[in-house]
Protein backbone atom coordinates (compact mmCIF):
# COMPACT_ATOMS: atom_id res chain seq x y z
CA UNK A 1 0.00 0.00 0.00
CA UNK A 2 1.41 3.02 -1.45
CA UNK A 3 2.07 5.91 1.32
CA UNK A 4 0.24 9.37 0.52
CA UNK A 5 2.12 12.57 1.22
CA UNK A 6 2.50 16.01 0.68
CA UNK A 7 5.13 18.23 -0.93
CA UNK A 8 6.09 20.83 1.49
CA UNK A 9 7.24 23.74 -0.36
CA UNK A 10 5.36 27.18 -0.11
CA UNK A 11 4.82 27.31 -4.16
CA UNK A 12 4.60 25.52 -7.11
CA UNK A 13 7.13 25.50 -9.18
CA UNK A 14 6.49 23.17 -12.09
CA UNK A 15 2.67 22.81 -11.92
CA UNK A 16 1.70 19.47 -13.07
CA UNK A 17 -1.82 19.91 -12.17
CA UNK A 18 -4.56 21.97 -13.84
CA UNK A 19 -7.62 23.56 -12.34
CA UNK A 20 -10.79 22.50 -11.46
CA UNK A 21 -12.88 24.95 -14.01
CA UNK A 22 -11.06 23.74 -16.94
CA UNK A 23 -12.27 20.01 -16.19
CA UNK A 24 -15.25 21.22 -15.64
CA UNK A 25 -15.42 22.89 -18.97
CA UNK A 26 -14.03 19.74 -20.58
CA UNK A 27 -16.86 17.68 -19.35
CA UNK A 28 -19.36 20.14 -20.68
CA UNK A 29 -18.11 19.73 -23.80
CA UNK A 30 -18.80 16.64 -24.51
CA UNK A 31 -22.42 17.70 -24.71
CA UNK A 32 -23.66 18.38 -28.29
CA UNK A 33 -24.34 22.23 -28.94
CA UNK A 34 -23.50 23.36 -25.22
CA UNK A 35 -21.09 26.60 -24.58
CA UNK A 36 -19.19 26.88 -21.84
CA UNK A 37 -18.95 29.56 -19.80
CA UNK A 38 -16.55 30.25 -17.27
CA UNK A 39 -17.43 33.10 -14.16
CA UNK A 40 -14.37 34.96 -13.59
CA UNK A 41 -12.09 37.12 -15.48
CA UNK A 42 -11.17 36.98 -18.93
CA UNK A 43 -7.91 35.08 -18.12
CA UNK A 44 -9.15 32.68 -16.33
CA UNK A 45 -11.01 31.53 -19.63
CA UNK A 46 -8.08 32.27 -21.87
CA UNK A 47 -5.93 29.96 -20.07
CA UNK A 48 -8.22 27.31 -20.48
CA UNK A 49 -8.88 27.99 -24.30
CA UNK A 50 -5.11 28.00 -25.15
CA UNK A 51 -4.83 24.99 -23.10
CA UNK A 52 -6.76 23.05 -25.26
CA UNK A 53 -6.95 24.81 -28.18
CA UNK A 54 -3.13 23.34 -28.22
CA UNK A 55 -3.91 19.97 -26.98
CA UNK A 56 -6.25 18.80 -29.59
CA UNK A 57 -5.65 21.53 -32.24
CA UNK A 58 -9.25 22.40 -32.57
CA UNK A 59 -11.22 25.77 -32.52
CA UNK A 60 -12.87 25.23 -28.80
CA UNK A 61 -15.82 26.76 -27.58
CA UNK A 62 -15.60 28.75 -24.52
CA UNK A 63 -17.02 31.62 -23.05
CA UNK A 64 -16.90 33.96 -20.11
CA UNK A 65 -18.46 36.47 -17.87
CA UNK A 66 -15.08 38.99 -17.69
CA UNK A 67 -15.46 40.13 -14.76
CA UNK A 68 -13.65 42.64 -13.77
CA UNK A 69 -12.01 44.09 -10.25
CA UNK A 70 -15.25 46.06 -9.65
CA UNK A 71 -18.07 43.88 -10.97
CA UNK A 72 -15.71 40.68 -8.54
CA UNK A 73 -16.14 43.33 -5.43
CA UNK A 74 -20.11 44.43 -5.89
CA UNK A 75 -20.88 41.34 -7.64
CA UNK A 76 -21.10 38.88 -10.62
CA UNK A 77 -25.12 38.69 -11.14
CA UNK A 78 -25.27 41.29 -14.18
CA UNK A 79 -22.06 40.00 -16.00
CA UNK A 80 -23.62 36.35 -15.79
CA UNK A 81 -27.07 37.37 -16.99
CA UNK A 82 -25.71 39.49 -19.64
CA UNK A 83 -23.31 36.17 -20.82
CA UNK A 84 -26.21 33.89 -20.84
CA UNK A 85 -28.26 36.54 -22.99
CA UNK A 86 -25.51 37.23 -25.37
CA UNK A 87 -24.60 33.46 -25.58
CA UNK A 88 -27.86 32.22 -26.37
CA UNK A 89 -28.73 34.94 -28.82
CA UNK A 90 -25.31 34.84 -30.84
CA UNK A 91 -24.43 31.21 -30.97
CA UNK A 92 -27.68 29.43 -30.56
CA UNK A 93 -26.57 26.76 -27.89
CA UNK A 94 -28.75 23.99 -26.58
CA UNK A 95 -27.05 24.13 -23.39
CA UNK A 96 -24.87 26.35 -21.23
CA UNK A 97 -22.31 24.52 -18.45
CA UNK A 98 -21.43 27.29 -16.10
CA UNK A 99 -18.22 27.13 -14.21
CA UNK A 100 -17.02 28.96 -10.86
CA UNK A 101 -13.36 30.16 -10.52
CA UNK A 102 -10.96 31.10 -7.92
CA UNK A 103 -12.44 35.09 -7.98
CA UNK A 104 -15.83 34.38 -7.72
CA UNK A 105 -15.70 31.76 -5.35
CA UNK A 106 -13.54 34.22 -2.90
CA UNK A 107 -16.22 36.83 -3.41
CA UNK A 108 -19.34 33.96 -2.94
CA UNK A 109 -21.39 34.45 -5.92
CA UNK A 110 -24.76 32.34 -5.96
CA UNK A 111 -24.64 31.70 -9.03
CA UNK A 112 -27.57 29.01 -8.35
CA UNK A 113 -29.71 32.04 -7.29
CA UNK A 114 -28.39 34.24 -10.39
CA UNK A 115 -29.79 31.33 -12.51
CA UNK A 116 -33.27 31.21 -10.65
CA UNK A 117 -33.45 35.19 -10.97
CA UNK A 118 -32.89 35.11 -14.63
CA UNK A 119 -35.37 33.02 -15.21
CA UNK A 120 -37.87 34.70 -13.52
CA UNK A 121 -36.56 38.13 -15.36
CA UNK A 122 -36.55 36.06 -18.50
CA UNK A 123 -39.30 33.82 -18.81
CA UNK A 124 -38.66 32.28 -22.23
CA UNK A 125 -35.41 30.81 -20.76
CA UNK A 126 -37.58 28.59 -17.79
CA UNK A 127 -36.71 25.62 -19.81
CA UNK A 128 -33.39 25.92 -21.01
CA UNK A 129 -30.86 24.02 -19.60
CA UNK A 130 -28.40 26.24 -17.26
CA UNK A 131 -25.81 24.18 -15.55
CA UNK A 132 -24.20 25.37 -13.07
CA UNK A 133 -21.25 23.64 -11.24
CA UNK A 134 -19.01 24.57 -8.13
CA UNK A 135 -14.95 24.49 -8.93
CA UNK A 136 -12.41 27.02 -7.40
CA UNK A 137 -9.81 26.76 -8.68
CA UNK A 138 -7.60 27.51 -5.62
CA UNK A 139 -8.00 23.90 -4.10
CA UNK A 140 -8.93 20.32 -6.39
CA UNK A 141 -7.38 19.95 -9.50
CA UNK A 142 -8.43 18.66 -13.31
CA UNK A 143 -10.44 15.55 -12.47
CA UNK A 144 -11.77 17.06 -9.00
CA UNK A 145 -13.53 19.67 -12.08
CA UNK A 146 -14.74 17.00 -14.35
CA UNK A 147 -16.37 14.86 -11.68
CA UNK A 148 -18.24 17.22 -10.19
CA UNK A 149 -19.59 18.41 -13.70
CA UNK A 150 -20.74 15.18 -14.52
CA UNK A 151 -22.70 14.88 -11.04
CA UNK A 152 -24.25 18.28 -11.84
CA UNK A 153 -25.39 16.90 -15.21
CA UNK A 154 -26.78 13.68 -14.17
CA UNK A 155 -28.85 15.93 -11.38
CA UNK A 156 -29.97 18.52 -13.80
CA UNK A 157 -30.51 16.81 -16.87
CA UNK A 158 -31.26 12.94 -16.46
CA UNK A 159 -35.24 12.48 -16.41
CA UNK A 160 -36.07 9.65 -13.48
CA UNK A 161 -37.88 6.73 -15.14
CA UNK A 162 -41.97 6.84 -14.89
CA UNK A 163 -41.28 2.88 -14.29
CA UNK A 164 -38.03 2.18 -12.43
CA UNK A 165 -38.64 -1.91 -12.88
CA UNK A 166 -39.18 -1.40 -16.68
CA UNK A 167 -35.55 -1.17 -17.88
CA UNK A 168 -34.04 -1.42 -21.19
CA UNK A 169 -31.33 -3.85 -20.93
CA UNK A 170 -29.48 -3.63 -23.80
CA UNK A 171 -29.01 0.31 -23.30
CA UNK A 172 -25.92 0.81 -21.33
CA UNK A 173 -24.81 4.33 -19.68
CA UNK A 174 -21.11 5.23 -19.81
CA UNK A 175 -19.37 7.44 -17.61
CA UNK A 176 -16.20 7.88 -19.03
CA UNK A 177 -13.06 9.57 -16.70
CA UNK A 178 -11.20 12.74 -17.54
CA UNK A 179 -8.40 10.85 -18.20
CA UNK A 180 -10.08 8.87 -21.22
CA UNK A 181 -8.92 10.50 -24.90
CA UNK A 182 -11.82 10.74 -27.89
CA UNK A 183 -9.65 7.60 -29.11
CA UNK A 184 -10.03 6.03 -25.72
CA UNK A 185 -13.66 6.55 -25.90
CA UNK A 186 -14.54 5.47 -29.43
CA UNK A 187 -12.52 2.22 -28.60
CA UNK A 188 -14.85 1.49 -25.57
CA UNK A 189 -17.85 2.03 -27.54
CA UNK A 190 -17.12 -0.02 -30.56
CA UNK A 191 -16.03 -2.87 -27.64
CA UNK A 192 -19.56 -2.75 -26.18
CA UNK A 193 -21.61 -2.23 -29.05
CA UNK A 194 -19.55 -5.60 -30.35
CA UNK A 195 -21.75 -7.26 -27.93
CA UNK A 196 -25.11 -5.70 -29.12
CA UNK A 197 -25.34 -3.42 -26.51
CA UNK A 198 -26.22 0.53 -26.73
CA UNK A 199 -24.01 2.45 -25.23
CA UNK A 200 -24.41 6.45 -24.03
CA UNK A 201 -21.54 8.56 -23.10
CA UNK A 202 -21.92 11.18 -20.27
CA UNK A 203 -19.69 13.10 -21.45
CA UNK A 204 -18.67 11.97 -25.22
CA UNK A 205 -15.93 13.77 -25.78
CA UNK A 206 -15.08 10.92 -28.91
CA UNK A 207 -18.09 12.79 -30.91
CA UNK A 208 -17.37 16.25 -30.07
CA UNK A 209 -13.60 16.11 -29.67
CA UNK A 210 -11.85 13.83 -32.35
CA UNK A 211 -11.34 16.30 -34.57
CA UNK A 212 -13.57 15.66 -37.76
CA UNK A 213 -14.83 18.61 -40.14
CA UNK A 214 -18.61 19.61 -39.99
CA UNK A 215 -20.37 20.49 -42.90
CA UNK A 216 -20.98 23.88 -41.64
CA UNK A 217 -19.51 26.11 -38.89
CA UNK A 218 -20.96 26.22 -35.34
CA UNK A 219 -19.76 28.52 -32.97
CA UNK A 220 -20.97 25.83 -30.02
CA UNK A 221 -19.45 21.84 -29.22
CA UNK A 222 -20.05 19.80 -32.67
CA UNK A 223 -21.20 16.40 -31.88
CA UNK A 224 -21.31 14.95 -28.55
CA UNK A 225 -24.33 13.47 -26.16
CA UNK A 226 -27.31 15.58 -26.67
CA UNK A 227 -29.51 16.65 -24.03
CA UNK A 228 -32.07 14.39 -24.88
CA UNK A 229 -29.77 11.37 -24.59
CA UNK A 230 -28.86 12.27 -21.40
CA UNK A 231 -32.43 12.88 -20.03
CA UNK A 232 -33.06 9.22 -21.31
CA UNK A 233 -30.63 8.00 -19.46
CA UNK A 234 -32.46 6.56 -16.86
CA UNK A 235 -34.10 4.06 -18.92
CA UNK A 236 -31.07 2.24 -19.11
CA UNK A 237 -30.46 -0.91 -17.60
CA UNK A 238 -26.81 -0.79 -16.33
CA UNK A 239 -24.23 1.57 -15.94
CA UNK A 240 -20.63 1.71 -16.71
CA UNK A 241 -18.09 3.86 -14.75
CA UNK A 242 -14.60 4.20 -15.68
CA UNK A 243 -11.94 5.95 -12.97
CA UNK A 244 -12.48 6.02 -9.49
CA UNK A 245 -13.53 9.63 -10.07
CA UNK A 246 -16.70 9.09 -11.76
CA UNK A 247 -18.05 7.01 -8.61
CA UNK A 248 -20.02 9.81 -6.99
CA UNK A 249 -21.51 10.33 -10.66
CA UNK A 250 -22.82 6.45 -10.72
CA UNK A 251 -24.12 6.41 -7.12
CA UNK A 252 -26.05 9.60 -8.34
CA UNK A 253 -27.31 7.90 -11.70
CA UNK A 254 -28.05 5.01 -9.53
CA UNK A 255 -30.20 6.88 -6.95
CA UNK A 256 -32.12 8.84 -9.62
CA UNK A 257 -32.91 5.96 -12.05
CA UNK A 258 -32.56 2.58 -10.12
CA UNK A 259 -29.61 1.10 -12.71
CA UNK A 260 -26.97 -0.71 -11.06
CA UNK A 261 -23.40 0.30 -12.03
CA UNK A 262 -20.00 -1.35 -12.45
CA UNK A 263 -16.71 0.73 -11.90
CA UNK A 264 -13.65 -0.18 -13.56
CA UNK A 265 -10.64 1.44 -11.79
CA UNK A 266 -8.84 1.00 -14.74
CA UNK A 267 -9.15 -0.39 -18.71
CA UNK A 268 -5.61 -0.65 -19.39
CA UNK A 269 -3.75 -3.83 -19.58
CA UNK A 270 -4.42 -7.54 -19.72
CA UNK A 271 -6.78 -8.24 -16.15
CA UNK A 272 -8.35 -4.59 -16.68
CA UNK A 273 -9.75 -5.76 -20.41
CA UNK A 274 -10.19 -9.24 -19.48
CA UNK A 275 -12.56 -7.92 -16.30
CA UNK A 276 -14.63 -5.64 -18.80
CA UNK A 277 -15.06 -8.53 -21.69
CA UNK A 278 -16.48 -10.83 -19.17
CA UNK A 279 -18.86 -7.89 -17.70
CA UNK A 280 -19.78 -7.15 -20.87
CA UNK A 281 -20.48 -11.34 -21.13
CA UNK A 282 -22.63 -11.42 -18.29
CA UNK A 283 -24.81 -8.43 -18.93
CA UNK A 284 -25.50 -9.22 -23.17
CA UNK A 285 -25.93 -12.67 -22.75
CA UNK A 286 -23.41 -13.31 -25.47
CA UNK A 287 -20.07 -14.66 -25.97
CA UNK A 288 -17.01 -12.33 -26.52
CA UNK A 289 -16.71 -11.64 -30.73
CA UNK A 290 -13.87 -13.75 -31.74
CA UNK A 291 -11.75 -10.62 -32.54
CA UNK A 292 -11.29 -10.09 -29.25
CA UNK A 293 -10.20 -13.60 -28.56
CA UNK A 294 -7.29 -12.73 -30.72
CA UNK A 295 -6.61 -9.34 -30.06
CA UNK A 296 -6.13 -11.02 -26.50
CA UNK A 297 -3.90 -13.15 -27.50
CA UNK A 298 -2.02 -10.35 -29.78
CA UNK A 299 -1.21 -8.56 -25.91
CA UNK A 300 0.05 -11.68 -24.46
CA UNK A 301 2.29 -11.91 -27.19
CA UNK A 302 2.90 -8.38 -27.19
CA UNK A 303 3.52 -8.40 -22.79
CA UNK A 304 5.96 -11.16 -23.87
CA UNK A 305 8.24 -8.70 -26.53
CA UNK A 306 8.15 -5.93 -24.50
CA UNK A 307 8.90 -6.58 -21.35
CA UNK A 308 12.66 -7.75 -22.63
CA UNK A 309 12.94 -3.88 -22.95
CA UNK A 310 10.35 -2.18 -20.22
CA UNK A 311 10.78 -4.91 -17.60
CA UNK A 312 13.07 -3.72 -14.87
CA UNK A 313 12.89 -0.01 -15.86
CA UNK A 314 13.02 2.48 -12.84
CA UNK A 315 9.54 4.59 -13.45
CA UNK A 316 8.87 8.00 -13.33
CA UNK A 317 5.38 8.82 -13.64
CA UNK A 318 3.21 12.19 -12.88
CA UNK A 319 -0.12 11.94 -13.45
CA UNK A 320 -3.96 12.48 -12.33
CA UNK A 321 -5.08 10.12 -9.83
CA UNK A 322 -6.90 7.58 -11.99
CA UNK A 323 -4.57 8.02 -14.77
CA UNK A 324 -1.59 7.48 -12.49
CA UNK A 325 -3.47 4.24 -11.31
CA UNK A 326 -4.35 2.63 -14.87
CA UNK A 327 -0.36 3.72 -16.70
CA UNK A 328 1.66 2.98 -13.77
CA UNK A 329 -0.10 -0.55 -12.59
CA UNK A 330 0.49 -1.46 -16.72
CA UNK A 331 3.75 -0.78 -16.48
CA UNK A 332 4.68 -2.07 -13.37
CA UNK A 333 2.72 -5.81 -14.47
CA UNK A 334 5.26 -5.39 -17.61
CA UNK A 335 8.04 -5.67 -14.54
CA UNK A 336 8.64 -1.55 -14.46
CA UNK A 337 9.19 -0.53 -10.68
CA UNK A 338 7.24 2.44 -10.08
CA UNK A 339 10.03 4.48 -8.01
CA UNK A 340 8.54 8.38 -8.47
CA UNK A 341 5.00 9.00 -8.36
CA UNK A 342 4.00 12.55 -8.17
CA UNK A 343 0.07 13.64 -8.18
CA UNK A 344 -2.37 16.37 -8.63
CA UNK A 345 -4.72 16.15 -5.69
CA UNK A 346 -6.04 13.55 -3.01
CA UNK A 347 -8.21 10.11 -3.95
CA UNK A 348 -8.79 6.99 -2.07
CA UNK A 349 -7.44 5.00 -5.19
CA UNK A 350 -3.45 6.34 -4.57
CA UNK A 351 -3.23 3.78 -1.39
CA UNK A 352 -3.37 1.16 -4.55
CA UNK A 353 -0.52 1.81 -6.22
CA UNK A 354 2.49 -0.69 -6.60
CA UNK A 355 4.98 1.84 -5.25
CA UNK A 356 6.52 2.89 -1.79
CA UNK A 357 4.88 6.65 -1.85
CA UNK A 358 2.96 9.26 -4.04
CA UNK A 359 3.94 12.92 -3.59
CA UNK A 360 0.80 14.97 -4.13
CA UNK A 361 3.49 17.43 -5.83
CA UNK A 362 4.32 19.53 -8.52
CA UNK A 363 7.27 18.36 -11.98
CA UNK A 364 10.29 19.99 -9.99
CA UNK A 365 9.49 17.13 -7.32
CA UNK A 366 9.04 14.24 -9.88
CA UNK A 367 12.38 15.42 -11.40
CA UNK A 368 13.76 15.63 -7.83
CA UNK A 369 12.77 12.26 -7.07
CA UNK A 370 13.47 10.72 -10.40
CA UNK A 371 17.20 11.91 -10.35
CA UNK A 372 17.74 10.74 -6.84
CA UNK A 373 15.44 7.45 -7.63
CA UNK A 374 18.05 6.76 -10.87
CA UNK A 375 14.97 6.35 -12.74
CA UNK A 376 15.22 6.14 -16.67
CA UNK A 377 11.74 6.45 -17.95
CA UNK A 378 9.68 9.62 -17.64
CA UNK A 379 5.98 9.49 -18.09
CA UNK A 380 4.14 12.71 -17.89
CA UNK A 381 2.36 14.99 -20.27
CA UNK A 382 4.55 18.12 -22.34
CA UNK A 383 5.48 19.82 -19.96
CA UNK A 384 7.77 17.09 -18.71
CA UNK A 385 9.83 17.59 -21.44
CA UNK A 386 12.41 19.52 -20.03
CA UNK A 387 12.88 17.28 -16.40
CA UNK A 388 13.27 14.03 -19.50
CA UNK A 389 16.23 15.59 -21.44
CA UNK A 390 17.87 16.82 -18.26
CA UNK A 391 17.68 13.72 -16.84
CA UNK A 392 18.59 12.13 -20.09
CA UNK A 393 15.85 9.35 -19.63
CA UNK A 394 13.27 8.36 -22.79
CA UNK A 395 10.06 10.55 -22.16
CA UNK A 396 6.61 9.19 -23.13
CA UNK A 397 4.13 11.95 -22.96
CA UNK A 398 0.44 11.13 -21.57
CA UNK A 399 -2.25 12.96 -20.58
CA UNK A 400 -3.42 16.65 -21.38
CA UNK A 401 -1.53 18.75 -22.17
CA UNK A 402 0.25 17.26 -25.32
CA UNK A 403 0.83 20.48 -26.92
CA UNK A 404 4.07 19.50 -29.03
CA UNK A 405 2.84 15.78 -30.71
CA UNK A 406 -0.29 15.87 -32.82
CA UNK A 407 -3.17 13.28 -32.52
CA UNK A 408 -3.04 13.52 -29.15
CA UNK A 409 -6.97 13.18 -29.26
CA UNK A 410 -6.13 10.11 -31.45
CA UNK A 411 -4.31 8.22 -29.01
CA UNK A 412 -5.39 5.16 -27.26
CA UNK A 413 -4.13 2.98 -24.23
CA UNK A 414 -7.70 1.04 -22.97
CA UNK A 415 -8.64 -2.48 -24.45
CA UNK A 416 -6.40 -5.13 -25.68
CA UNK A 417 -5.29 -3.11 -28.58
CA UNK A 418 -4.65 -0.23 -27.10
CA UNK A 419 -2.54 -1.82 -24.08
CA UNK A 420 -0.54 -3.59 -27.24
CA UNK A 421 -0.05 -0.67 -28.79
CA UNK A 422 1.29 1.45 -25.54
CA UNK A 423 3.44 -1.32 -25.11
CA UNK A 424 5.05 -1.44 -28.59
CA UNK A 425 4.86 2.92 -28.56
CA UNK A 426 7.31 2.79 -24.67
CA UNK A 427 9.27 0.02 -26.17
CA UNK A 428 10.20 1.45 -28.99
CA UNK A 429 10.81 4.69 -27.36
CA UNK A 430 13.50 2.72 -25.02
CA UNK A 431 15.17 1.16 -27.99
CA UNK A 432 15.38 4.42 -30.05
CA UNK A 433 16.56 6.30 -27.12
CA UNK A 434 19.42 2.95 -26.30
CA UNK A 435 20.43 3.53 -30.10
CA UNK A 436 20.98 7.55 -29.70
CA UNK A 437 22.65 7.05 -26.30
CA UNK A 438 25.14 4.20 -26.99
CA UNK A 439 25.26 4.44 -30.72
CA UNK A 440 24.39 0.76 -31.28
CA UNK A 441 21.69 -0.76 -33.91
CA UNK A 442 19.26 -3.66 -33.01
CA UNK A 443 21.39 -6.05 -35.15
CA UNK A 444 24.54 -5.57 -31.81
CA UNK A 445 22.71 -5.91 -29.17
CA UNK A 446 19.48 -8.01 -27.78
CA UNK A 447 18.69 -7.45 -24.35
CA UNK A 448 19.46 -3.95 -22.86
CA UNK A 449 19.94 -5.20 -19.35
CA UNK A 450 21.23 -8.76 -19.26
CA UNK A 451 21.73 -10.82 -22.78
CA UNK A 452 22.75 -14.32 -21.24
CA UNK A 453 19.45 -14.23 -18.14
CA UNK A 454 16.86 -12.96 -21.33
CA UNK A 455 17.86 -15.35 -23.77
CA UNK A 456 17.03 -18.07 -20.50
CA UNK A 457 14.07 -16.18 -20.16
CA UNK A 458 13.03 -16.52 -23.95
CA UNK A 459 14.17 -20.10 -24.18
CA UNK A 460 11.59 -21.12 -20.94
CA UNK A 461 8.99 -18.88 -22.21
CA UNK A 462 8.80 -20.83 -25.90
CA UNK A 463 9.30 -24.02 -23.68
CA UNK A 464 6.05 -23.85 -22.19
Amino acid sequence: MAKVSHAKKSCSVNPLKMSQPIGAALAFMGLRGCMPLLHGSQGCTSFGLVLFVRHFKEAIPMQTTAMSEVATVLGGFENVEQAVLNIIQRTKPEIIGIATTGVTETKGDDVDGFIRLIRQRNPELNDFPLVHVSTPDFTGAFQDGFEKAVVRLVDELVREPENAAQKNMRAVNVLPGSHLTPGDIEELRTIIEDFGLAPTFLPDIGQSLDGHIPDDFTPTTIGGVGVDEVAAMGEAGWTIAVGEHMRAAAEALQAKTGAPYRLFEKLCGLEASDALIAFLMEISGREAPAKYRRQRGQLVDAMLDGHFHIGGRKLAIGAEPDMLLDIGSFLNDMGARIEAAVTTTASPILQKLETDEVVIGDLEDLERLAGEKGCDLLVTHSHGRQAAERLNIPFYRMGIPMFDRIGAAHEVSIGYRGSRDLIFKIANLIIAHREANTHVTPDTWRNPWDAEANGAAIATSFSH
